[in-house]
């Protein structure tokens, strides 16, 4: 099956494609592969894919500097 994600393989395909798809756009997402072994509901292997994105959208950019400290904008004190 060329659409069924949950099995090794589509796991891989729909990885690859997560990555791809914020790269292009300027930023970093760790996308993992993780292994759930049979489950009897679907009655197969399950593959998940796990990542550090939260709500869909990645957490921070290709050109951010990890050890700087992470701002929302800039405030003035009167």
């Amino acid at each position: 099956m060329d659409h069924d994600f949950c099995n090794q393989d589509g796991a891989r395909r729909i990885k690859q494609r997560i990555e791809e798809y914020w790269r292009e756009r300027g930023y970093n997402v760790d996308v993992k592969l993780v292994e759930a072994g049979f489950v009897a509901a679907m009655r197969s292997a399950r593959t998940d894919v796990r990542s550090d994105m939260v709500n869909g959208l990645p957490t921070k950019r290709s050109d951010d500097d990890d050890r700087s400290p992470r701002t929302r904008g800039t405030m003035e004190v009167a």
